[in-house]
């Protein structure tokens, strides 16, 4: 299991994506889930993938080989976010289908899942969330972030900060947030976390950071969300009995 978010706010673009592929008492493994994809002053895309991780590794080094191509369909040539979701949710149902056979005779599921955001010059910014069938839902100013795998934990906290206008910073560590509280609620989800930030009109990456578990910025994340937390919980209302009213 996995767990990466997506957000839109007015100021741009935020990505953020765990690195855990299995987990169990004796053996846990790692992989990025953060793809990235860019020619600067033109178009930038991210990629964050959850599901069968053959499926996905095989998704994302087509999805290479034609960016790296001068010729090359899909995210070289998409006119705007919509198209390279299009074409990012056939290439990974046609290879699906190529394994869903065989995997399925082993109790395995080929299934992936994908977001996918970014910029192209003259179309403005997007994220999309592409299902395994291939189709794809948008962000919207009401829903401004999309999530892939064990999305439950790291929802609250999103739906109580992000906003349209949310500053793109504050929506950054509001990301990284939702990532610890779903690393504390799942072991299935961990660390290094991946981080990339895309400002409207920078066409490029503008900010990416990579997060152990022992990193000072995240440890004091992790410190300022419990101790706030916990200051917020003492200052709730105090029932009746409690003030001396009627018991």
């Amino acid at each position: 299991m996995t767990y990466c978010v997506g957000v839109k706010v007015d100021a741009g673009l935020v990505f953020a994506s765990d690195s855990r592929t299995n987990a169990g008492v004796d053996h846990v493994s790692t992989y990025c889930k953060m793809h990235v994809f860019e020619r600067p002053g033109e178009r930038v895309f991210v990629v964050l993938s959850a599901g069968n991780l053959a499926t996905s590794q095989a998704v994302i080094n087509a999805l290479r080989r034609e960016f790296n191509d001068p010729a090359g369909p899909g995210l070289r040539q998409a006119h705007d976010v919509f198209e390279a979701a299009d074409h990012l949710g056939a290439l990974s149902y046609r290879l699906q289908q190529e394994h869903a056979e065989a995997l399925a005779r082993s109790g395995a599921s080929a299934e992936a899942s994908f977001i996918i955001g970014g910029e192209v010059a003259g179309a403005g910014q997007e994220i999309c969330l592409v299902y395994p069938q291939g189709n794809y839902i948008s962000a919207t100013p009401e829903t401004p972030y999309l999530q892939i795998g064990e999305t439950k934990y790291g929802k609250p906290i999103l739906d109580r900060i992000i906003a349209a206008d949310t500053a793109l910073d504050d929506a950054a560590r509001c990301a990284l947030v939702s990532l610890d509280s779903t690393i504390r609620a799942n072991i299935s989800v961990g660390p290094p976390l991946d981080l990339v930030v895309c400002r409207l009109g920078d066409l490029t990456v503008s900010r990416r950071l990579s997060l152990a578990g022992d990193s000072p910025l995240y440890l004091g994340i992790q410190q300022g969300w419990n101790e706030g937390l916990k200051r917020a919980f003492l200052e709730l209302p105090r029932f009746e009995w409690e003030q001396g009213g009627p018991g």
